[in-house]
């Protein structure tokens, strides 16, 4: 998708664009995570995005933040020497920017900025290579750019308008562009409803085979796409990057314990996620819903590795992923631990429910983990006799084709079987009874 669709996207060309990485320290707000580690993640972020060079990264100390410019004047001074110094062409703030403060800072410096939610955005955009990917990035870039709409530009002076010689007030050029980009909204969701209803489609055709849906969640850069590809052989792009995959990816897959599941690789998830984004990949993300069993992969090297965790679990909640779906923990990237902090936090995954130390790359652990899905994915199987029209020779062959029969009696009026199955497999059965 074209950047030009989020506000004031970032020019690509043959030149990178340098840019300078601001993460503001705010006295007045409570503390949620180290700021050198937030600094570090959002230059990783700037990093995801090709065409960009960054050039300086910084931790800007506030007692509170100005409503206008978020920065004090003699900071914004100070700062704007820094960027004519470094010739820096874009400023990355990581965190929330109003539009006025945006306007005023762009005035103030003679560069173009971006916040956190701006950013991610224009990574998404970049990264979108589905259909449906393309759609929801749009539409939540144009959701974004809708509450930027303020009087920052010559062209939204008020027109001239109403009936007669001399004319009334007519309406604003900003309201004109706020119903323009509703009226494109609408046709976006609309759109989105129709590749809505084709992945519920597929949805319905997955649940009449019987393997079972194992969803893989987490935050960015855990490594769910590196064991995703050591599971299914496919090539996902996996790098040490922020959002290296964006559209989600399934694939039948046999597990080495002989077990046959359908995975699903999931867009990773990043704290302070934009809501728009939340609510523009739910049809995405409601795969992780139908899912059987959640895989939760965890850098469990990373520093702020709990606070990581603990962001997944509140947009998992925003999902409606409630604790009766089963969910198993992969403390990935063991091979990056110290040998001390290896062998406690083995133990300590040991006393835990649900919870193994292993590693996507060397394969370290991942044995005991496979076993452990299997054994989650494995329904109780107990016998049952159906009774079948000659009619219904169609579910005959499909009971005959789940390997659950183990013996059939005919008669004049039709068939008589006895089976074992699981309950899965029982609602199949009855779905597709409902259907004949």
């Amino acid at each position: 998708m074209p950047s030009e669709h989020v506000e004031r996207g970032i020019e690509t060309g043959a030149k990178p664009t340098r840019a300078m990485v601001l993460h503001p320290e705010i006295k007045a707000h409570v503390r949620l995570r180290d700021p050198e580690l937030a600094l570090a993640e959002a230059v990783s972020l700037a990093h995801a995005l090709p065409g960009l060079e960054v050039v300086d990264d910084r931790i800007v100390r506030l007692p509170k933040a100005h409503p206008g410019m978020l920065f004090g004047s003699g900071k914004v001074e100070e700062l704007a020497q820094v960027i004519q110094h470094a010739e820096v062409d874009l400023v990355l703030i990581d965190g929330p920017v109003t539009p006025v403060q945006q306007r005023n800072l762009e005035r103030a410096w003679k560069v173009k900025l971006l916040d956190r939610t701006g950013l991610i955005l224009e990574i998404f955009a970049d990264r979108a290579r589905t259909r449906e990917g393309v759609l929801q990035v749009e539409l939540a870039a144009l959701s974004y750019q809708r509450t930027r709409l303020v009087r920052a530009w010559t062209h939204l002076e008020r027109q001239r308008g109403g009936l007669g010689f001399v004319g009334g007030p007519g309406e604003t050029q900003i309201e004109a562009d706020r119903r323009a980009i509703d009226a494109q909204m609408v046709r976006l969701r609309r759109q989105l409803a129709k590749v809505t209803r084709t992945r519920e489609l597929h949805r319905a055709a997955r649940r009449k085979v019987p393997f079972p849906v194992v969803a893989l969640v987490g935050y960015t850069n855990a490594g769910k796409s590196t064991l995703f590809n050591r599971l299914t052989g496919a090539e996902v792009l996996a790098k040490d990057m922020l959002f290296a995959t964006l559209d989600p990816t399934m694939r039948a897959v046999r597990l080495p314990t002989g077990k046959d599941v359908i995975l699903s690789d999931t867009v990773g998830f990043i704290s302070d996620l934009p809501t728009q984004l939340i609510a523009a990949f739910r049809a995405t993300l409601e795969e992780v819903l139908e899912a059987d069993l959640i895989v939760h992969v965890r850098d469990i090297a990373h520093p702020e590795t709990d606070e990581q965790a603990r962001n997944v679990r509140d947009i998992l909640a925003d999902l409606g992923v409630g604790v009766q779906t089963r969910q198993i923990s992969l403390w990935n990237k063991a091979d990056l631990l110290p040998q001390a902090q290896h062998t406690a936090l083995l133990e300590r995954a040991q006393l835990e429910k649900d919870v193994y130390l292993g590693s996507a790359v060397t394969g370290e652990g991942l044995e005991a983990f496979f076993t452990a899905l299997t054994e989650q994915l494995d329904d109780t199987r107990y016998a049952s006799e159906v009774t079948l029209s000659f009619a219904q020779g169609r579910v005959r062959a499909w009971l005959f084709a789940q390997g659950v029969v183990d013996q059939e009696q005919q008669d004049a009026e039709g068939y008589t079987l006895q089976v074992t199955w699981t309950d899965k497999q029982k609602r199949q059965f009855r779905s597709l009874l409902e259907q004949e």
